[in-house]
């Protein structure tokens, strides 16, 4: 069985039906059939902070009681899980952060963090983010590079909204 581990872009425009990238990634997600869906704590709490930060979700801004409902829904889904942080992690972690050693802290270390735990886990990175892709691809870390919507052409279909209103329930 092939394990996903998915970027917070990816479960947030899976989660929020308004996300501008909502269409291709549920199309990406209804293609997988036999898979392990994995949060990371790092991705859990950025998924967090993300529903709840009125400058990413606007109108769409949840509690943190709310936030937290919608992870335990993804978390129902059988294939959805919590992976614990391998072992060999952090030294794969160092690794992918070597040729940033000399720059001051930027996004490539959560990005390398990502890498390095799928690295250790075994797993593909699924992402929007092409950074992260290319961080993944210099480990030699299998990823899913999902394509989005180009925001000014008008062919995307419109999203309709799901149950409970803003949040999609997947």
């Amino acid at each position: 069985m092939t394990s996903y581990l998915i970027d917070i872009n990816v479960w947030l425009a899976l989660t929020w039906d308004q996300h501008p990238q909502h269409v291709p990634a549920f199309r990406w997600y209804a293609s997988i059939d036999d898979a392990a869906l994995l949060f990371c704590r790092l991705t859990m709490l950025g998924f967090l902070r993300l529903l709840t930060n009125a400058q990413v979700m606007g109108d769409s801004t949840t509690t943190v009681a709310g936030a937290l409902l919608l992870y335990d829904r993804w978390r129902e889904d059988p294939r959805v899980d919590l992976a614990a942080e391998p072992s060999g992690t952090e030294g794969l972690f160092r690794q992918a952060m070597a040729p940033h050693s000399l720059q001051p802290a930027t996004k490539a270390i959560a990005d390398c963090y990502l890498a390095g735990f799928a690295e250790a886990a075994g797993a593909h990175l699924v992402t929007f983010d092409r950074g992260l892709a290319a961080t993944a691809h210099f480990r030699q870390v299998p990823v899913a590079l999902l394509e989005p919507v180009d925001k000014r052409a008008s062919a995307a279909p419109p999203v309709k909204p799901k149950r409970g209103g803003r949040h999609s329930t997947r």
